[in-house]
């Protein structure tokens, strides 16, 4: 089942079309990347399939239904949830706190449940939880904001660079946790700046150049592509023999 399609779609900022006639999709069960340089438009594709940022023109279709005008908080009812770049967590609140807060829109009583598993999945994390978020390091907080929106229950989840700024030792552990949610059946799309783990972890991936995609295939296909290979994985033609 394809879980999300989005179809031409185009976001401008002022007079700067800053994406492009991008078309992608995931099916249901599919871990997805997205990769590209800096200011390629990965990060306003995701607000734009998330509700954050209006499409100028374009669809993005989410379990069947056309959401385009859809308002973030109700996409998050739905299942679509986003871990935003830079992390965005509650400084003044617990770790326990910010992590009830990606439960907000629940009303099931299976909450507790599903904080356990989130402190199996983030040991440092039960052992911070009466801490404020704004005292953990990077990388506790990267995996404070996974945590909260794993707790959203998300079908489909999307990630805007969670290994930005951290050690490769936490960079790591994140990408462990991420592949252990992508086994339970969490629906992901990622942006990462890391494009050969990305594309490692990843069945397919998509390439975006200054707002547009310009390459798209198994992630197999795009690790061995000399293009992707020369631009992204630091192998230039004079490396290649």
């Amino acid at each position: 089942m394809m879980l999300l399609e989005v179809r031409a779609l185009n976001v401008s900022y002022g007079g700067i079309r800053a994406v492009k006639e991008v078309d992608l999709a995931v099916q249901e069960g599919e871990f997805v990347c997205l990769i590209g340089a800096n200011g390629a438009g990965k990060t306003t594709t995701l607000k734009a399939i998330c509700g954050l940022l209006r499409g100028n023109r374009g669809a993005v279709r989410y379990d069947g239904v056309d959401v385009s005008d859809m308002p973030s908080f109700r996409l998050v009812r739905r299942g679509l949830v986003m871990v935003p770049e830079g992390r965005g967590v509650f400084p003044q609140l617990t770790v326990e706190e910010n992590l009830a807060m990606g439960a907000y829109s629940r009303a099931d009583s299976n909450v507790r449940d599903d904080l356990a598993r989130i402190y199996r999945l983030f040991p440092r994390l039960r052992e911070r939880s009466r801490q404020t978020g704004g005292t953990l390091s990077g990388g506790e907080q990267q995996m404070l904001a996974i945590g909260r929106a794993l707790l959203g229950r998300p079908r489909l989840l999307l990630l805007d660079e969670p290994s930005m700024g951290l050690a490769p030792i936490m960079v790591q552990r994140i990408f462990e946790a991420i592949q252990e949610t992508a086994r339970q059946g969490v629906t992901i799309l990622l942006v990462e700046q890391n494009a050969r783990l990305a594309l490692q972890l990843a069945t397919r991936g998509y390439v975006m150049e200054s707002g547009r995609v310009t390459l798209s295939g198994e992630s197999k296909s795009l690790l061995a592509d000399s293009r992707v290979r020369e631009a992204y994985l630091g192998e230039g033609r004079g490396e290649e023999r």
